[in-house]
């Protein structure tokens, strides 16, 4: 708790008037008129009012002091993190050899009248390679596996399950090379009798062949509606997509196989008959981040003294993932590298180190402190007078404007050959703003609690967010039961995209490994010997409502069904969901009767009628039987699941 900042004069406007009225009496006693409507009262009236806003400004000391105070302590603003999101490059037509998408290519959001256009860069190259079929085969069970090309080149087809199909059956297609990020068009011919399933549902699942094994792959388009008829099929193959001699063939291998139907999904009454087969690539998908890329950027000359600062052209910097920036400085031999550090406590006079303040955009060089015998002592080398700097590259941008919705990012920047549209499937995410000096101020004492060492829960918490600034929450918790002595859970729940509302997918609340891997080595760095760190998502408690409720004469039913469900899956949200909006508490059970409060107070509701509760289980889909009540893990969170509500319509 910081301690209270003193008021050094607590005089306000009127006690100001009310002195000055009381000195007239005393210096002035021939002055009586002393009502609002003599010009001398205006006149104290006047410089009260001028004395009021010099008092407030006096009072601002304090804070600027604090500031300055936690500078000594070597506290910064956390600057942004710039969002990422995979965009498809769509070709305009399947092309006979690879075609190169760049690094650094940019794309971009439609720019309107009220939004500016939202830019993305590509962080590597995409190759979208070109393939055809090589080889087909089925197989039964996952096991026999049966060549089928022969049956394909004369014409006669093949039925890609067996007779009576079951989970498990495939059919496998075997491409000339491997396409790892590519998006995989095969076309097909097929033969209709009575497979019977639904053509909107059916039960399969595409994989690609990686190095792990078999991958579920994303499915963009299926015109089949599960080999029921002649259509394209649209896969996307995952980036660890390699070759592999299955069946002794050496090729970049595609399976569809049959899964176990859930309940009210029409099974595979008979085996689709295929009649002919063509793969070809027309997209693939690379991983963007919002951010500008500055490379080689001319910071000044050096003048050869301590203490030097130069700041970018382009702020905020977003914060440093994959590497520390590097300044290089102009020599006789060329451009001399210097290295980045978070201080210079621990660089010698010869270390060429730099501070890089991504906030401000501020890269400071080694400083000169005066010695009580007056000598200077240097912390990290100084660039030589007249030598010219610059940073080889750094990113800026980011904050949470890069959290764009699916289907967003559609302009592509730049021209690239035979690349039709660019497209991005799901939302962006990871996106936060920089750190304001009022958060910077709370931050302060707990950093010069913990001094960077991870001791108490709130000490992990802290330096979590500070390894991964885009996470939403943090919650370190005791190891349960059977765990090794000495072990503690960080549970993580990743930011997600700001306004979003509906149903949220349960994979935007599962961090991604990059994520982890910098908290784990951030603490890492910072816990006690002998303490095992385990870091990981929380347990989510899915909840589904179902809610029947009446709504107002002259109001929109469908308007308040949308109302409804939208508020359902706003307030029973982990990240900015609960009572006081700024997530579902840890731990907190969910109670029917928050169903009928949050339901009631909207517009254009006349009754809730009925809300009934079920647990549900977001992975598997299963359901449990009605409630008043669902209680949760001390340390778990609600997850909407599929809400339903009915308007009754008069």
């Amino acid at each position: 708790m910081t301690l209270p900042a003193p008021n050094l004069d607590d005089r306000r406007f009127q006690e100001l008037v009310d002195d000055a009225k009381r000195l007239i009496q005393v210096r002035c006693p021939e002055w009586t008129d002393h009502n609002v409507s003599d010009p001398g009262v205006t006149l104290i009236e006047t410089f009260a009012f001028m004395v009021d806003q010099l008092l407030y400004r006096l009072n601002r000391v304090p804070d600027r002091l604090y500031v300055k105070f936690l500078e000594l302590l070597g506290v910064r603003l956390f600057p942004p993190t710039s969002a990422t999101v995979d965009v498809t490059f769509w070709l305009s037509a399947a092309q006979a050899s690879t075609v190169v998408i760049p690094e650094d290519t940019q794309v971009a959001t439609v720019r309107t009248d009220t939004d500016e256009s939202v830019p993305f860069v590509t962080i590597e190259d995409l190759r979208v390679v070109a393939t055809s079929l090589l080889t087909v085969a089925s197989s039964v069970k996952g096991q026999e596996l049966r060549k089928r090309l022969p049956q394909l080149r004369s014409g006669n087809g093949f039925y890609c399950f067996d007779r009576s199909p079951q989970p498990g059956d495939a059919l496998l297609i075997g491409l000339t090379s491997p396409v790892p990020s590519c998006a995989l068009l095969v076309q097909f011919n097929c033969e209709v009798e009575g497979v019977g399933v639904d053509p909107e549902d059916p039960p399969l699942v595409w994989e690609a062949w990686t190095a792990e094994g078999w991958v579920a792959c994303w499915v963009d388009r299926d015109e089949t509606g599960g080999f029921n008829r002649p259509g394209d099929v649209v896969v996307h193959i995952p980036r660890g997509h390699v070759t592999s001699t299955i069946g002794g063939d050496g090729a970049g291998w595609v399976r569809c196989r049959i899964v176990a139907t859930r309940e009210g999904q029409p099974p595979y009454a008979a085996s689709p008959k295929i009649l002919s087969i063509e793969a070809s690539t027309i997209g693939g998908t690379v991983m963007t981040t919002n951010a500008e890329e500055i490379e080689r950027e001319i910071l000044g000359v050096s003048e050869g003294v301590p203490g030097q600062r130069f700041t970018v052209r382009c702020t905020p910097v977003v914060a440093a993932v994959e590497e520390p920036a590097i300044v290089e400085v102009a020599t006789r031999d060329g451009w001399e590298p210097w290295g980045e550090v978070d201080g210079f406590a621990s660089s010698s006079p010869v270390d060429r180190h730099f501070v890089f303040d991504r906030a401000s955009g501020q890269i400071g060089f080694g400083v000169a402190v005066r010695e009580p015998d007056g000598t200077l002592r240097h912390y990290g080398a100084v660039p030589p007078k007249g030598a010219a700097l610059r940073v080889r590259s750094y990113r800026c941008g980011g904050g949470h404007r890069g959290n764009v919705a699916a289907g967003a990012v559609s302009v592509l920047k730049s021209s690239i050959p035979y690349v039709a549209r660019v497209e991005n499937r799901q939302a962006a995410a990871g996106g936060v703003d920089g750190e304001t000096v009022d958060e910077a101020k709370l931050r302060g004492p707990i950093t010069l609690r913990t001094r960077s060492r991870a001791v108490t829960a709130e000490d992990f918490e802290v330096l979590a967010r500070e390894a991964s600034p885009s996470v939403a929450r943090v919650r370190c918790v005791p190891a349960g039961e059977g765990s090794a002595p000495g072990t503690v859970r960080v549970l993580v729940v990743p930011a997600r995209r700001e306004g979003a509302s509906g149903p949220l997918r349960f994979d935007e609340l599962v961090p991604d490994e990059q994520q982890l891997a910098a908290i784990a080595a951030y603490l890492d760095e910072r816990r006690l010997m002998g303490t095992r760190i385990v870091i990981e998502p929380p347990y989510y408690q899915g909840v589904t409502v179902i809610a029947r409720i009446r709504h107002r004469p002259r109001d929109s039913p469908d308007r308040l069904e949308r109302d409804a469900l939208d508020a359902l899956y706003r307030y029973f949200h982990p990240i900015t969901g609960g009572p006081e909006g700024t997530g579902w508490p840890f731990g907190r059970r969910i109670n029917v009767g928050e169903v009928y409060a949050v339901l009631q107070r909207l517009p254009g509701t006349e009754l809730v009628e009925d809300a009934r509760l079920f647990a549900a289980d977001p992975r598997t889909g299963k359901r449990g039987p009605a409630t008043d009540r669902i209680e949760t893990d001390r340390h778990a969170l609600v997850f909407s699941y599929q809400h339903q509500v009915r308007v009754e319509r008069e």
